[in-house]
């Protein structure tokens, strides 16, 4: 029996963070009050508050640079700084590819940092939201101006935004790096776990309630969120989950890779590189390990053994996951141009309608062309996009959802994201994301159709 369904409109999502956006008044601070915050590290000084009266704390380090030596370590605390440190200016992307659709944006190793976005305190300690980027564990970040925190957190909720990194730097596994710490392939995950260490440690200094914190993302970053759930490592490190177009794998395919095959492709890097050990591939310059690294299968989240020790979908079918309330939803056309090569073939009609077959069986065949109808070329490139972003997305979203509801014993909400508009005109993979945080800045993904000739 699948969860209740509702179906939020237009703000909807952003109001429906599991009961934590409370209302709150206009600020009554003073423009020139930039309040100065002591957390574990040393003191910050962001941003004066604004109208809405939430200040900006930017660029927060919340683990050592992971440069150097510390290149494919486990988060390392932050090194304390004297004096006040100016927390105004957000910090550089993590490397990866180039975000699809979006101006280049400056890339460092020394990337993690987080973001605060303050709301006026009051009686209470505020309810937290912890933000998670999407971009497939290959691009993004937690400044991009899509998620700027400040039109939720005037809504009485104080907002984090968190970079982890991505691509190679965050997950390659390779046979030296298990003999250092005994796994590898999961950096980007454990930055992840660093980062909701240190907010449940120093938010209390913001005015946040370190007992109530919900983890939410979209795409990978909702993925992210399945991933956490289902590992030990985050126990205890947030209350809330929120799941938007993502589950608890990181790829349309519905299954996450092996160890053994994290060491294949890292062992494959190393060969192309012509450095066979870690500690040659941690002298290779970072530009030049992006570059090479990107151009070939993407790297993501495996079993390494720590994070993750099993499949997420067999941790959860257990009810070994973190039993914590969750939401979870997808929109209603998920297909988007990163899914396009994995669609099924569909140069014609026939070639469609014969590999539907040829995975799902003949004897459903009746039942699929019901629900993705060929009759015509441009009917059939319909619903190949459909069905990539059914597989990519909605259906892993419901399996999550109904073993969650059937092992959790905790409350399970699911959304389907239908809204459009002139602005908005396609409810497309990323197009709740402005509603969430109140930003109508342009669709990330232009509205889409599945093109031709994609294997």
């Amino acid at each position: 029996m699948y969860p209740r369904v509702f179906r939020p409109l237009r703000a909807a999502l952003g109001a429906a963070l599991l009961t934590t956006v409370l209302a709150a008044g206009p600020g009554t601070a003073a423009a020139q009050d930039r309040v100065v915050i002591t957390t574990a590290s040393g003191q910050l000084q962001g941003t004066a508050p604004d109208a809405n009266g939430v200040s900006a704390y930017r660029g927060i380090p919340y683990a050592a640079p992971p440069t150097g030596t510390l290149r494919w370590k486990s988060p390392q605390p932050v090194p304390r700084w004297s004096g006040i440190r100016q927390a105004t200016t957000p910090g550089p992307a993590c490397y990866g590819t180039s975000q699809p659709g979006a101006p280049a944006t400056a890339m460092s190793e020394d990337c993690l940092t987080l973001n605060i976005w303050a709301p006026p305190r009051g009686s209470q300690p505020k309810a937290v939201v912890v933000w998670l980027h999407g971009g497939g564990f290959q691009f993004g970040s937690g400044s991009d101006p899509k998620y700027n925190g400040a039109a939720l957190a005037a809504r009485g909720v104080l907002v984090v935004n968190v970079n982890y990194r991505l691509g190679a730097f965050g997950f390659l596994a390779h046979p030296d790096l298990d003999k250092e710490a005994g796994a590898s392939g999961g950096y980007g995950l454990q930055d992840q776990i660093a980062a909701l260490r240190w907010v449940q440690q120093n938010i209390a200094s913001f005015g946040g309630n370190p007992g109530n914190i919900t983890l939410f993302g979209e795409s990978a970053g909702a993925h992210a969120v399945g991933l956490l759930m289902s590992s030990p490592q985050a126990t205890g490190l947030f209350s809330k989950a929120i799941a938007q177009s993502g589950s608890f794998w990181d790829n349309q395919k519905g299954s996450i890779p092996t160890h053994t095959e994290a060491l294949t492709q890292g062992t494959a890097l190393a060969a192309r590189l012509n450095t066979p050990t870690a500690d040659g591939l941690r002298a290779i310059p970072a530009t030049q390990l992006n570059t090479a690294s990107t151009t070939g299968a993407p790297f993501g989240p495996s079993i390494d053994g720590h994070v993750l020790a099993d499949s997420p979908a067999a941790v959860f079918a257990r009810g070994q996951q973190q039993r914590v309330p969750l939401l979870a939803g997808y929109t209603a056309a998920e297909n988007f141009p990163v899914f396009d090569p994995f669609a099924l073939p569909h140069d014609t009609p026939t070639e469609f309608r014969a590999a539907a077959e040829k995975l799902f069986g003949a004897a459903r065949m009746s039942e699929f062309n019901a629900l993705y109808p060929s009759t015509t070329q441009a009917q059939t490139d319909a619903s190949a996009g459909q069905l990539i972003g059914d597989m990519a997305i909605t259906e892993q979203t419901w399996e999550m959802l109904g073993l969650h509801q059937r092992t959790s014993a905790r409350d399970v909400y699911a959304y389907k994201f239908t809204y459009t508009s002139p602005y908005s005109p396609v409810a497309a993979h990323v197009s709740d994301v402005p509603f969430v945080f109140g930003n109508l800045l342009p669709q990330f993904f232009a509205p889409h159709s599945t093109g031709r000739n994609h294997r």
